[in-house]
């Protein structure tokens, strides 16, 4: 591969030694991604039409570059989109990549701003003739806006992106695209991807190109939360109250105008977001975190310091806040998870693993589920949600929002019971408290205790000296 789309650095250095002999880090900062202006765009370029690689017509190496969009074909003003550019090539081992963003009513202005999230991507900021020297590179890390003076943006591979191993016969590169505040109209996107030889040469190359259109989201009006449409997350109780730290389903209308979960990007460190794609949910006059959203369903944490009572609840999109709805949050609202699917023959079995991941089950109870009992000795593992407070090694409480990074236990007296027979929670290889890894998820590693062979074991438990409220089965055998 050339490394100029990545760009003829030997080239270019030679005719600049003198003006950059200075400044050899600018020069070299970005020493495998393009040159600006090589995204496509009408009336700029690509890296054949500039003759960067030569040999292959453009789109002629039977392999495609792509985009993904969170947003489907759409975007939201202001608000942040992750994308993925996947570029495939069936011979071709070395990759490189540049993208930009333009009002399709005027492609020769920017459209929003990119934001690098690993240090495989970087920035370019250019103005025509496009020239490299003149270039501004902007890596991982740093403010990537733009200055005026080059106002052009364009997202490419860097030399960390270049030189990573591949994935079969295709690599992806990933970054944030953050579209401007107001709607400015269709924005399309612009993006070449280079599958190269690397044989240091222009030859052999091959080039792709491909552009998308994405339209302005509706807004779809004011967001409404339907009446009785609050509960708990319904695979565990379903409940119309909730608590601090315990998970929410919320239904209405109007309440998001993109369908998805977070992703990574979204987090902050271990820290949540309390908004996708412009959507948020404050209770109690909290800010909540959220996981989930859709036109009619948005999944959030109750935070932390949400006070108990009675509590107003609202959603908020960029089409407006929604009326308050009204909410009683009591300290704790435990509920173990049992989806309906785990309903066999009218009985509500509780959702249990061993530790290899097969299920605490009657054998062949759920198609396509492998099921056995229990024995009793054995661990199960069970899960739920708000069981309330826990305590780290240095008996620090994890607040709501947070990946769970270390070891902790429950705060509040716990207790499980089989059928009349309670386990063991003082054997070393129990375990009650928040699930590593997750957020807002409690895992409870249970011994089972010894009790008569039953598929419809009863299984309860108590919190703080209060019974939970589902009615629950087992199924366990020696």
């Amino acid at each position: 591969m050339n490394v100029d789309m990545e760009r003829k650095n030997t080239h270019y250095a030679a005719k600049v030694a003198v003006i950059l002999g200075a400044f050899p880090l600018l020069l070299w900062a970005f020493s495998t991604g393009p040159p600006s202006g090589k995204a496509g765009v009408p009336g700029e370029s690509n890296c054949t039409e500039a003759k960067c690689h030569v040999g292959t017509a453009l789109n002629g190496g039977g392999g495609s570059v792509k985009v993904t969009f969170p947003g489907g074909s759409t975007y939201a003003p202001g608000v942040k989109q992750h994308l993925v550019v996947t570029i495939s090539d069936p011979t071709n081992t070395h990759w490189g990549f540049e993208l930009t963003a333009r009002p399709s009513s005027d492609p020769t202005t920017q459209a929003g701003s990119f934001t690098s999230t690993d240090s495989f991507t970087g920035v370019v900021c250019g103005v025509p003739p496009f020239l490299d020297f003149q270039d501004v590179y902007l890596d991982f890390g740093q403010n990537q806006n733009c200055p005026a003076a080059k106002p052009l943006a364009y997202v490419q591979h860097t030399l960390n992106g270049f030189g990573r191993p591949q994935s079969g016969s295709q690599q992806t590169y990933e970054f944030d695209w953050t579209p401007p505040a107001t709607a400015a109209g269709n924005i399309t996107i612009y993006v070449a991807g280079n599958a190269a030889n690397g044989n240091g040469q222009p030859t052999g190359d091959h080039i792709y190109t491909a552009s998308y259109t994405l339209t302005p989201a509706s807004s779809g009006g004011t967001p409404g939360i339907a009446p009785g449409g609050v509960v708990s997350a319904a695979a565990f109780g379903g409940f119309t109250s909730v608590a601090p730290g315990s998970w929410m389903e919320i239904y209405g209308t109007s309440l998001s105008s993109t369908t998805r979960l977070w992703a990574g990007s979204d987090f902050t460190g271990t820290q949540a977001p309390a908004s996708l794609d412009g959507v948020k949910v404050t209770i109690g006059g909290q800010a909540a975190f959220i996981d989930y959203i859709r036109p009619t369903q948005v999944n959030a944490q109750v935070p932390s310091g949400t006070p108990t009572g009675a509590q107003q609840m609202t959603v908020s999109t960029p089409g407006g806040t929604s009326s308050a709805y009204n909410i009683i949050v009591n300290a704790l609202q435990p509920g173990l998870l049992a989806p309906s699917s785990f309903l066999v023959g009218g009985k509500q079995y509780v959702v249990a693993q061993f530790p290899d991941g097969t299920y605490v089950l009657p054998p062949n109870a759920i198609p396509g589920i492998p099921s056995r009992q229990a024995k009793p000795g054995e661990i199960i593992i069970i899960y739920g949600i708000g069981f309330g407070s826990v305590l780290d090694s240095g008996n620090q409480n994890i607040p709501a929002g947070t990946i769970v990074t270390a070891s902790n236990r429950l705060f509040n007296s716990f207790s499980m019971d089989f059928g009349g027979s309670s386990a063991n929670l003082s054997d070393p290889r129990s375990y009650f408290g928040l699930a590593p890894n997750f957020v807002g998820l409690y895992q409870f590693n249970v011994v089972v205790p010894s009790v008569a062979n039953n598929d419809l074991v009863p299984l309860s438990f108590k919190l703080n000296g209060a019974s939970g409220s589902q009615t629950l089965f087992t199924a366990v055998h020696n």
